[in-house]
């Protein structure tokens, strides 16, 4: 194909500003501000939208739909472009701000001037070398922005060290007036921790005087202003009591607390918690620091532990207890699975406890019945007497330990899951023992296989065989072509 017609098969073609980029973001923003300008500068009003779709742009441009999302992302960043949708979702209408054009060009050739002009003043004129003058710039280095750079890489510039400026004398700013009354207030601080025989007392202080410093509000600094004595008004973390050598704290007697304890640890053992002395301590420490505890609110209101902490869901009868439709709901869907009915029942009830997943299942549940309850009205609109429901929906009784012993033991008494006695298990033993024993001597009964032979050879003898074989067909023995075999010699 000659070139003159290959030109005519390329099309028209596209504008492109190298020094535009530069303003723009980049050759992609370049081509398409361009483009869009060329159009705006066409139309009869120059304050009118440029209204055009991206097959358009990409016909003309070469840019495709994801070259032209990250162009007009980089004018649109620059303040260059702007757009606004219409109703046909692949057209958009464009509007060129030259104003904002102007404005980053001036910006983008100040520097390039200042530059140009520098490197002007450091040009130097070498001497004439035959008659013909050469000038040649005799600078090392570059300059940006009229500095010198030095570009000597085996000696780099040093960068300046950062100048920080610091007081010569700190001190502490905070509420009080004056110096001296600082110290006050520091002493009385001291004064206060050493009384109660506080660990590093100092460090306390400076902790105080620290947070009152970057503005935290401290009742010992009230209680000074006050002229109360420190702690009076705060819960006494470190005064002792001198009865009980414990610190202050809600019970008001050694008996007291160790009922609290008592009834903590049986709580910890009914909840199954790994480690319940430890958590017991835990407890008890916290309320010692001054931390309000709901178990010792319950323990002296005389209700049992950890019941005002229950919070009752949606999908709870009462709290902690499931609607049984919703519990039985979720236990067949595992069983549906194919995972076995204990493991169903415990995947079940431990997404009912999870609060956030329990919540989701719960409305998710709802909407099922919600279906279903459309589906039974329409059903029974139609005449239907008894509409389906699923088998989740039927009331079933409650299945308890009581409930399953009853059945067992109406059923195999030796075979019940209830407390069963040494004797027992040894009466059941020995039963198990003798029925194996009457097993063993069945089998020592079964005649061998050579003794049949032999006295099959005889008149008597072969009828004896054929009758004892048909008799007793669990021995394995037959005859075939008048010999006595084995059927099942494996």
């Amino acid at each position: 194909m000659k070139l003159g017609v290959l030109w005519q098969y390329l099309g028209c073609s596209a504008v492109y500003y190298p020094k535009l980029a530069k303003v723009t973001g980049g050759v992609t923003a370049a081509i398409l501000f361009w483009h869009i300008f060329e159009r705006q500068s066409q139309l009869e009003n120059p304050d009118d939208w440029v209204k055009i779709n991206v097959d358009e742009v990409e016909e003309k441009t070469g840019l495709n739909s994801t070259e032209q999302r990250l162009a007009r992302k980089k004018l649109l960043e620059r303040s260059l472009l702007k757009e606004r949708l219409v109703s046909d979702a692949n057209t958009v209408e464009y509007w060129a701000d030259i104003d904002a054009l102007e404005a980053r060009w001036e910006e983008f050739c100040q520097p390039d001037s200042r530059v140009d002009s520098d490197n002007q003043d450091k040009v130097e004129a070498i001497s004439p070398n035959n008659g013909n003058s050469t000038k040649t710039t005799a600078v090392e280095g570059s300059y940006i922005l009229g500095i010198h750079i030095k570009n000597d890489k085996f000696f780099p510039t040093q960068r300046q060290p950062i100048a920080v400026k610091v007081t010569d004398d700190y001190r502490f700013n905070g509420p009080w007036e004056s110096p001296e009354q600082f110290e006050e207030f520091q002493r009385a601080l001291l004064t206060y921790f050493n009384k109660h025989g506080v660990t590093n007392p100092s460090a306390w202080v400076f902790r105080i005087v620290d947070g009152l410093t970057k503005g935290l509000i401290s009742p010992f600094w009230d209680e000074f202003v006050s002229g109360l004595p420190l702690g009076s008004t705060q819960n006494p973390l470190f005064v002792k009591n001198e009865d009980y050598n414990q610190y202050r704290v809600p019970w008001q007697s050694a008996e007291q607390f160790q009922l609290f304890q008592r009834a903590l640890l049986e709580y910890a053992k009914t909840e199954g918690f790994e480690n319940p002395s430890g958590w017991v301590y835990k407890i008890v420490d916290n309320i010692r620091k001054g931390e309000v505890s709901p178990f010792w609110d319950e323990f002296i209101r005389g209700i049992p532990l950890g019941e005002s902490q229950k919070i009752k869901r949606d999908w709870e009868i009462e709290a902690g207890v499931p609607y049984p439709a919703f519990e039985e709901e979720r236990i067949q869907y595992y069983v549906q699975k194919g995972e076995p009915l204990e493991q169903a029942v415990a995947k079940a009830r431990a997404e009912l406890r999870d609060p956030v997943l329990g919540k989701d299942l719960w409305e998710g549940f709802l909407r099922k019945c919600d279906r279903i309850a459309d589906e039974a009205i329409k059903a029974k609109n139609l005449g239907v007497t008894t509409p389906y429901l699923p088998p989740s929906f039927s009331e079933k009784p409650q299945i308890t330990k009581a409930s399953v012993m009853q059945k067992l033991n109406a059923i195999a008494p030796q075979f019940s899951i209830s407390s069963s006695s040494y004797n027992s298990l040894t009466n059941l033993s020995l039963e198990q023992q003798k029925v194996e024993d009457e097993e063993s001597d069945t089998v020592a009964d079964i005649p061998s296989l050579t003794s049949l032979r032999s006295a099959y050879k005889t008149a008597m003898g072969r009828t004896l065989v054929e009758r004892q074989i048909a008799e007793h067909p669990e021995w394995g023995y037959g005859i075939i072509d008048g010999e006595v075999v084995d059927l099942f010699p494996f």
